[in-house]
């Protein structure tokens, strides 16, 4: 049996003037040498140069297809807009398309309300920053065109006039992208993203760039120039990262879906921590292109949202092939099939305890007793073994920030602007070799056929959606940021699988800590299968008594 080789690190907390003098030795030709090597050391890198491989390099998780299909048809996207159910206190697309079409309000209506929310959430002394920028006079146009659309009997779809968030990662007009950055984003995009642009045909009410984690290199909401994202269960915490822009504004009750990105957790790790639903499909499921050039191996698109039946939704929008982004062309017809069965007869869900139970207590007994439920579901519960786990966490930070790393090297100018603890990272990140590179993509081979073993056993691999629950937002770490590394690897324990062999993965609510932050769960699936996992999802989510944010605006009355 193989031996469970992940471990809790203890690395040191830097913020504010300690930080920054890190980062500028980190800078320095003549002290980075003497520093490098402890960061290599204790990332596992020299470890990572010690194995012994001899698979080929696998440069990018491209699973095999047997048939190539196509998006999900247009008829088909209605069947999912379901009214929120009565277990949440969070409007559903279901809900304002129906109040939409039985004349109850107007997109026009919620447009103006919501951007008087959006503007309270910014004042006094703990903003949510949930938003970059929003365009008012844009949205108003959008809620204006759809409103006219509903009144005469056009609706475009169940989303058309439903408010939806957008990272600020993905390529969006009239907005320039920044990417979290001060110095990127200096005119408007030319064009939106396909992701967007499908949101767009489909009727979305596109109300602005949601905020995140700068070049969304972390998985927190700290971002020094565009101001620290907070949780609405509880302001003083974090909502995890890099997209805490999107999950803030669907917990705060802005909208019911948003716009996200994953390269190690990006939309999984914030929506476990703000109590919400993240998908993260499978490597080129859903477009990449007009998202920011970050990492190309390991970015996933996808959206964040506050059931189940939201997700499903938007997912079915986005994905499908795309002639201009070459990795999503191979690629199975989409489908929903069975995403809203009512139990789970028939699906062996797999558990590998020793990872599994490797989080905080609280966290081990909410997701053991949401595993027992799904048992008593129809599931059949099977333990199983995942050997090489620390392998693939070296490789994937290797490729995440070798890749980050070379595609910021374009803006030599800018190396400065960035804030310290991304320099930081960004100097290890060019610090990596070329062997060190492939020597990591071979692990990223090795572990596809470690989990094509696994899913030989089961359908799903269920754990913790992160180890602890929302950290504190310290108060060290405004307004220069922070660099917890020892927080960090605890927030992506489960992730990263789901990014190094482009896995299909979502996590979603199964309750809530003594402090009343939300606990979620992950399930990770086989390649394209990701409506066994929202079928996972929707049942575990009747199982659960959602409870509302402490900061939360109505912005439609249920």
């Amino acid at each position: 049996m193989a031996v469970y080789d992940l471990e809790s690190v203890k690395l040191p907390r830097l913020a504010g003037r300690p930080l920054r003098a890190f980062a500028a030795a980190l800078d320095n030709p003549a002290t980075r040498t003497l520093l490098l090597g402890n960061l290599l050391e204790s990332g596992g890198i020299t470890r990572l140069r010690q194995f012994h491989l001899s698979e080929l390099p696998l440069l990018y998780p491209l699973a095999a297809v047997a048939e190539r299909g196509g998006a999900l048809e247009k008829e088909a996207w209605a069947e999912t807009a379901v009214p929120a159910p009565t277990n949440t206190p969070f409007a559903t697309i279901g809900d304002y398309a129906q109040a939409y079409r039985n004349g109850r309000t107007t997109p026009l209506a919620v447009a103006e309300k919501l951007l008087e929310a959006i503007a309270a959430s910014e004042q006094g002394d703990k903003p949510l920053r949930a938003f970059i920028a929003i365009n008012r006079q844009d949205v108003l146009a959008q809620a204006q065109a759809a409103s006219e659309r509903i009144q005469n009997g056009q609706a475009l779809s169940a989303l058309d006039g439903v408010p939806v968030a957008v990272k600020d990662e993905v390529d969006m007009t009239p907005y320039p992208t920044t990417v979290g950055t001060k110095f990127l984003g200096k005119a408007p995009a030319e064009a939106d993203a396909t992701t967007v642009a499908r949101l767009r045909a489909a009727g979305a009410l596109l109300i602005g760039k949601a905020n995140m984690h700068e070049i969304g290199i972390n998985p927190t909401g700290h971002n020094v120039y565009h101001g620290h994202t907070r949780n609405p269960y509880h302001p003083d915490f974090d909502t995890g990262g890099s997209s805490s822009g999107p999950a803030t504004a669907v917990a705060a009750g802005f909208c019911p879906v948003s716009l996200g990105a994953d390269g190690g957790g990006s939309i999984r790790v914030p929506a476990a921590l703000c109590g919400l639903v993240g998908l993260k499909a499978t490597f080129g499921r859903i477009s990449e292109f007009g998202a920011a050039p970050l990492t190309w191996s390991m970015g996933h698109l996808g959206p964040i949202g506050a059931t189940v039946a939201d997700v499903a939704l938007a997912y079915a929008i986005m994905a499908g092939p795309d002639e201009r982004d070459l990795n999503s062309q191979q690629q199975p017809a989409v489908t929903l099939a069975d995403w809203d069965a009512p139990d789970l007869r028939g699906l062996t869900l797999g558990v590998y305890w020793p990872w599994f139970r490797h989080a905080t207590p609280e966290i081990v007994a909410a997701n053991e007793a949401m595993l027992n439920k799904l048992a008593d579901a129809g599931a059949a519960i099977r333990e199983i073994t995942i050997p090489k786990l620390d392998a693939m966490r070296i490789a994937h930070a290797v490729t995440i920030l070798a890749e980050m790393a070379t595609n910021m090297a374009h803006y030599p100018q800018h190396q400065g602007d960035f804030a310290p603890a991304t320099r930081v990272s960004l100097v290890l990140g060019r610090a990596f070799t070329s062997a060190d590179y492939l020597r990591a993509q071979q692990v990223r081979r090795q572990a596809m056929a470690i989990f094509a073993e696994v899913y030989r056993q089961v359908d799903v691999v269920m754990t913790p959606a992160t180890a602890v629950t929302a950290p504190p937002i310290p108060a060290d770490g405004l307004p220069d940021g922070l660099s917890d590394l020892s927080t960090v690897t605890e927030l992506m324990r489960y992730v990263i699988p789901g990014n190094l062999i482009g896995l299909p993965a979502i996590s979603f609510p199964v309750g809530y800590g003594a402090n009343g932050l939300p606990i979620a769960m992950q399930a990770m699936g086989r390649h394209w299968q990701e409506n066994v996992l929202l079928r996972v999802a929707h049942v575990a989510e009747k199982l659960v008594e959602r409870k509302r944010p402490q900061v939360f605006y109505q912005v439609l009355d249920k």
